[in-house]
C-alpha cells in the first residue's frame, strides 16, 4: 500500500484562502464520510475520554480544512491521512502530559479558617508550618523548587543534576507526605 507524500502540518501555518464552494463542499463530504470513524479511533487511542476525542476529532479536521488542495484524491488516502494527524495528535497529547507532575489529590482545605478569621489563619499557618518541617530536607527543597519558587520540573531537574522523572517521583512523595503530616496535625 503506498503512502501519500507527507504534508507539513506545522501549527503555524495560516488557514487556508477564500472558502470556495467547491472546497466547502469537499470538506463536508469528507467531514460526513470520514468523522465518525476518526472518532472512534481517538476514543480508543485516549481510552474513553470523550472530551479529549472530540477536542483532537476537531483539530484533525480541522487540519484537512488548512490541506484541503493537497489532500489524496480518493477516499482511502484521505481516510490513512486522516487516522495518521489523528495518531499524530494523540502523540502529542501524551508527551504533553508525561511532561508535567503527576497531579495529587488536594487536602481539603475545608477546615482551615476564611480570611478574615485570624485565629484560624494562625492555626492553619502553624499547622503547615510543622507539617513541612517534619519533611524530608529532600521533600522540603523539591518543593520549595516547584511550588514556592515556581521552577518547571526541567529547571529543577538540571538544578539538582538528576532526571526528569526523579523529580516528578520526588514531588509526589513530597506531597504526600506533606498530605499526611497535614492530615496528624
Amino acid at each position: 500500500m503506498l503512502a501519500a507524500p507527507p504534508l507539513d502540518l506545522s501549527p503555524d501555518q495560516p488557514d487556508s484562502p477564500d472558502p470556495t464552494p467547491d472546497r466547502e463542499a469537499r470538506m463536508v463530504a469528507l467531514h460526513a464520510e470520514h468523522a465518525r470513524d476518526v472518532s472512534r479511533f481517538l476514543l480508543g487511542l485516549t481510552k474513553g475520554e470523550r472530551q479529549t476525542a472530540e477536542d483532537l476529532l476537531q483539530e484533525t479536521m480541522l487540519r484537512a480544512w488548512r490541506h484541503i488542495d493537497a489532500l489524496p484524491a480518493d477516499s482511502e488516502g484521505i481516510r490513512r491521512w486522516l487516522f495518521t494527524v489523528a495518531r499524530r495528535l494523540v502523540i502529542d497529547v501524551v508527551r504533553m502530559r508525561h511532561n508535567r507532575p503527576a497531579e495529587v489529590g488536594a487536602v481539603d482545605l475545608n477546615w482551615i479558617a476564611a480570611r478574615d478569621d485570624t485565629t484560624g489563619s494562625a492555626l492553619a499557618g502553624a499547622s503547615m508550618r510543622y507539617a513541612f518541617d517534619r519533611l524530608t530536607p529532600a521533600h522540603r527543597d523539591i518543593l520549595s523548587q516547584v511550588y514556592l519558587r515556581g521552577r518547571s520540573i526541567d529547571e529543577v531537574a538540571e538544578r539538582l543534576g538528576v532526571p526528569v522523572g526523579t523529580v516528578k517521583s520526588r514531588t509526589h512523595y513530597a506531597l504526600r507526605a506533606l498530605r499526611t503530616g497535614l492530615e496528624a496535625a
